[in-house]
């Protein structure tokens, strides 16, 4: 009777939400390799046409800045720059205009702008309309199905967390009802030489189980980006099993201003002390009595390992330091939210493995529905042979 029950609620939730879970799967299925992706296609845009001689240093950002915004000629103010220590990458600048609360992707981004720059020479090699850009559509295709985000953030949202309740359930229906050494092994391989009707079902049900891990935590992640409430209960929860010392945050240091804006003093400190770093990214924010934050991700691939600097627009000092190293363990599994969710978190081998099982992830809806098809279809000729009688 409670199989029955669960049977019931698995499958409505599953027609309820099928479609976007297959949507948002494969979506994500493709992302995950979205920065290897984007080097092999469009070298021209990331990596410099003129090699800069070893110890060159970038031109200040300032002026760097300055060209770029020439360069993509609106009046749209470059709000982020993606910058790497690496001498062989151009620096990205970011030029957007949106309405969050619009409807669909090309209301909500009104004006989406990149120009790609040799930082060495000044060159903008490239400028590009981000707005049509594959990866760019890609992710707000995974985040709101380009419905924006007022409607369709909350329509992926709800269905994420209905597809968790879905893998719970799939869980307890996978359950063999004696738990014998032939049930076991009929419920966790695959005998491709069944009929099809028996090979969908065992799809369905044995490769959800191979998947259910990551799925679970590609679920809690997105719920993590969601919700900010469930995000705030994840925090406490890391926060209150957590027995690690907290460390001691280290003194601020001191910027030497030698030039006169304050922001190109504060990145030629940050890039001197994180030569090795992956990636750097400065918000440039409006306004005199808001600081500019450099984020240092000191990993290559990796969100979680980072070092926030706010720097102030007017002295150029360091106002605030933020480190992964020194947070708690609620904020260390926030920051690392991005990593696990695309599977960066371990490399390359943890990235394929988050592929294949996005990909079994969008399976699931599919043989789902033809489970549901074959037992309506059987259930009809039922009906009709019982009425004929």
């Amino acid at each position: 009777m409670f199989k029955k029950q669960i049977l019931w609620l698995h499958k409505w939730l599953g027609l309820l939400s099928g479609i976007v879970v297959f949507l948002v799967s494969i979506s994500g299925c493709i992302y995950t390799f979205q920065d290897e992706l984007k080097l092999w296609l469009s070298p021209e845009k990331y990596y410099v046409t003129e090699q800069p001689a070893t110890n060159q240093q970038p031109l200040p950002l300032s002026e760097l800045t300055q060209r770029a915004q020439k360069a993509i000629d609106a009046d749209v103010a470059v709000s982020r720059v993606d910058l790497y220590p690496a001498k062989n990458r151009t620096w990205v600048f970011r030029a957007v205009k949106s309405n969050p609360g619009a409807f669909g992707y090309w209301n909500e981004f009104q004006f989406y702008k990149r120009a790609f720059v040799n930082p060495y020479t000044g060159e903008v090699q490239v400028v590009e309309n981000a707005r049509t850009e594959f990866f760019q559509m890609l992710v707000q295709f995974h985040m709101n199905l380009l419905l924006g985000k007022k409607v369709g953030h909350a329509l992926v949202a709800y269905s994420t967390a209905i597809f968790g309740i879905l893998l719970l359930s799939g869980l307890i229906l996978w359950m063999p009802k004696k738990w014998t050494k032939k049930s076991v092994k009929r419920s966790v391989s695959l005998d491709f030489g069944v009929k099809w009707k028996r090979l969908n079902y065992d799809l369905h049900n044995i490769l959800g189980l191979y998947s259910i891990l990551f799925a679970l935590l590609f679920v809690v992640t997105g719920l993590v980006f969601a919700f900010p409430g469930f995000k705030e209960k994840y925090t406490q929860f890391f926060n209150a099993v957590s027995t690690e010392k907290m460390y001691e945050q280290q003194a601020i240091p001191n910027i030497a201003q030698t030039l006169p804006n304050g922001l190109d003093n504060g990145l030629y400190f940050a890039l001197n002390e994180h030569p090795t770093a992956g990636m750097l990214s400065i918000r440039l924010k409006k306004g005199n009595n808001v600081a500019d934050q450099i984020q240092v991700r000191l990993t290559k691939g990796k969100n979680g390992d980072f070092v926030w600097y706010d720097i102030n627009k007017n002295s150029g000092q360091i106002e605030k330091i933020k480190r992964s190293a020194e947070l708690n363990l609620g904020e260390k599994m926030v920051g690392k939210n991005y990593d696990l969710h695309v599977g960066t978190y371990g490399g390359l081998f943890t990235k394929i493995l988050a592929c294949i099982a996005s990909l079994i992830c969008a399976s699931l809806p599919v043989t789902g529905f033809i489970i549901w098809l074959n037992k309506s279809k059987k259930k009809k000729r039922k009906t009709v042979k019982n009425s004929l009688c």
